[in-house]
């Protein structure tokens, strides 16, 4: 399983170019992209922008040790 990034407001603040917590939400909701309000503001994570954006995240390749 792999870490998602965490993207945090001010990182949705440079990536929309928006200020205002209110812009950065409703720009965010317009595209689909899933997010959180967190004490300092709204956040999500980059596997969920890229589930907005129809690309579904890559499978691990783990396996068990009874394969051997």
């Amino acid at each position: 399983m792999s870490a998602a990034r965490v993207l945090e407001f001010e990182d949705l603040q440079r990536v929309t170019g928006y200020s205002r917590r209110s812009d950065v939400e409703r720009a965010l909701r317009s595209q689909g992209i899933r997010m959180f309000i967190g004490r300092k503001g709204p956040w999500t994570t980059l596997d969920l922008i890229n589930q907005a954006g129809g690309l579904k995240p890559v499978e691990s390749d783990n396996y068990d040790a009874d394969i051997i």
